[in-house]
C-alpha cells in the first residue's frame, strides 16, 4: 500500500509538470473539476486544498493564465469570487489522465459487481481513516507531561 501512495505522488508531480502546474495548483483544479457547476469560491476552495486565502490568490492567478480558471463575481455576493473551470479545462487534464482511468476501468472489469463494492467501501472507509489520521497529524501536538 505504501509503494502505492508513493507511486500516486510521483504521479502527480509528473502530471502537473506535464499540465504546466504545481502539485498544489492541480490540486485545486481537481477541486475545481470536481465542483462542477457548483462553482466554489476562493475561500472554499483554499479550504478544501488546506492553504491560506494569502496562498489561494497565488494558485487561481496561476491557474487562470495557464488557461484552467477563470473568476466571476458571485451573484449571491458581489464581494465573493467564484473560480469557473475554463471550458477546455477539463479536456487538456483528462487527455493526460485518460489513459490511467481506462487501465483502472479495464481492470475493475475483471471483478464482479460485488467484489467491486467490496473495494468500494474498503476505499471508501480507508479515506475516512487517513482523514482521521490526517487531522491528528495537523492537531497541536499535546505537550508530554514531564517525569
Amino acid at each position: 500500500m505504501d509503494r502505492m501512495v508513493a507511486l500516486a505522488l510521483v504521479s502527480q508531480h509528473d502530471i502537473a509538470q506535464r499540465l504546466g502546474l504545481n502539485v498544489t495548483d492541480l490540486t485545486c483544479l481537481g477541486h475545481v473539476i470536481g465542483a462542477g457547476e457548483r462553482h466554489l469560491s476562493a475561500g472554499d476552495l483554499a479550504q478544501h486544498a488546506n492553504v491560506t486565502t494569502g496562498a489561494i490568490t497565488g494558485v487561481i492567478n496561476r491557474l487562470e493564465r495557464a488557461g484552467y480558471v477563470s473568476r466571476q463575481p458571485d451573484p449571491a455576493d458581489r464581494r465573493r469570487v467564484r473560480v469557473v473551470l475554463d471550458e477546455n479545462a477539463a479536456s487538456r487534464v483528462y487527455a493526460v489522465y485518460g489513459p490511467h482511468y481506462q487501465r483502472l476501468a479495464a481492470l475493475a472489469a475483471d471483478y464482479t459487481p460485488q467484489d467491486r463494492a467490496v473495494l468500494a467501501d474498503w476505499f471508501t472507509r480507508a479515506r475516512q481513516a487517513m482523514e482521521e489520521s490526517l487531522q491528528e497529524i495537523r492537531e497541536p501536538a499535546q505537550a508530554d507531561p514531564q517525569p
